[in-house]
């Protein structure tokens, strides 16, 4: 398969309803494959809504999904945000069903931005001649309008763990006769804590389904909810191995207490579209009043938001009303945006494979783009992991107005560099 780039695998050519139906999806350059939809094993129905919305070419994980998943195999599809994992579960899911007959599909999101995105993508084959009908429910929302989504008698179900077990205790929600099941960013469910609700809602569904689990990386405990729940899957591994080639990578050491004043600093230097990852809310929230005052323009993401502000902000920041988008790690799940020059990793993450996932929102397609991070004396173990997941050192930078802070090499390299004089 010959990779190329598509504009999200849209060509504008849709009709003029497309742009409006298609309003909730991300949209962001995307490397395709020179296969075709219709050798996958699509049927006419799913193939008009997909040459209606303008899909020309499979991405690499959905060229590799589909044709297993149309036939009922369960798999474990490994692939970073923005790969086009969406369509690679819906579109044989919606194949599959059997319609008006209740809920036979599942899908488990762990943030609400992600479950809404699916929706959105579901929504595409509501008026189509296969009638899919869905629903939505997600913490951070009033759950009466999801009650009125019940009463449609849905075909999928799109959910937030903690709202569907409220909804199945309710009694408003059942599971009983689902048959396609999927786990969508498995990984960031178990960064939420939200296994012991996995296992729960995976419990009460039946033996006999169809399960796949999309994961950007496979720790221990989710390759255990694999191995215990599903049967003989086909694993396809499409996760990066590295960053994109199209990354400069700045890493910017400096002393705990100038952290602050180094991520002003950088804000006000840096131009372009930038997220800002923190791991505190009380670090967003302070961050996000600064720059207001330094006229910047800046929108924010964390728990403490409503839904509707989330959402909100990040149309905002899509559209471009907003350069800077300042989000804790945890909301930051499934933001999925076009363009994005600048990452900002105000703290490093907790993983390299988090570094990774998180530098792959930039450079996307052909595009270029830079991911500074700031760290400390405490993150010289995490920073070592990084550089060598990355096969390279991570460049150190200085932002005029903050001091560096200056690494004391090991006793090991000091011997290779100077030897012990007698």
């Amino acid at each position: 398969m010959m990779p190329r780039v598509s504009d999200g695998s849209r060509t504008g050519n849709g009709d003029p309803e497309t742009p409006g139906a298609l309003a909730g999806i991300p949209q962001h350059p995307v490397e395709t494959t020179d296969r075709d939809f219709v050798g996958l094993g699509l049927e006419p129905a799913v193939l008009e809504v997909v040459e209606r919305i303008g899909f020309e070419h499979p991405t690499p994980i959905q060229a590799a999904v589909i044709p297993d998943a149309i036939t009922g195999t369960d798999l474990i599809g490994l692939a970073e945000t923005g790969s086009g994992k969406t369509a690679a579960f819906v579109l044989p899911i919606v194949q599959r069903l059997r319609r008006g007959t209740g809920v036979r599909a599942l899908i488990v999101s762990p943030t609400r931005e992600i479950a809404l995105q699916t929706k959105a993508f579901l929504d595409l084959f509501r008026e189509s001649r296969l009638r899919v009908n869905s629903a939505c429910l997600i913490g951070g929302v009033k759950i009466g309008p999801q009650f009125d989504q019940l009463r449609t008698d849905p075909d999928v179900l799109v959910v937030t763990p903690g709202r569907l077990l409220d909804h199945v205790e309710r009694g408003t929600a059942s599971l009983a006769g689902v048959e396609e099941l999927v786990l969508d960013e498995a990984d960031h469910m178990l960064d939420l804590g939200f296994m012991p609700q996995i296992q729960r809602i995976v419990s009460q569904l039946p033996r006999q389904r169809h399960t796949m689990l999309f994961s950007a990386t496979m720790p221990p405990p989710i390759e255990r909810l694999a191995n215990r729940y599903m049967k003989d899957p086909v694993r396809i591994d499409l996760s990066p191995k590295g960053a994109a080639s199209g990354i400069e990578h700045r890493l910017y050491l400096v002393d705990e207490r100038d952290k602050k004043r180094c991520a002003v600093a950088l804000l006000d230097t840096v131009p372009g579209s930038t997220l800002v990852f923190t791991k505190r809310r009380s670090d967003a929230e302070w961050l996000c009043r600064v720059l207001e005052r330094g006229e910047h323009s800046v929108a924010r993401i964390h728990s403490d938001r409503s839904q509707s502000h989330r959402v909100a902000a990040l149309e905002s920041f899509r559209a471009g009303r907003h350069r800077i988008l300042v989000a804790t790690n945890i909301a930051a799940r499934g933001i999925d945006v076009r363009g994005i020059e600048h990452i900002l990793n105000y703290d490093l993450p907790d993983t390299p494979e988090d570094y990774i996932h998180r530098a792959g929102r930039t450079a996307r397609g052909a595009a270029e783009g830079v991911v500074s991070s700031i760290g400390t004396w405490l993150d010289k173990s995490l920073i070592r992991q990084v550089e060598t997941a990355l096969g390279h050192p991570l460049p150190r930078c200085e932002v005029e107005g903050v001091a560096a802070y200056r690494e004391l090499r090991s006793l090991k390299e000091r011997r290779k560099r100077s030897p012990l004089r007698r």
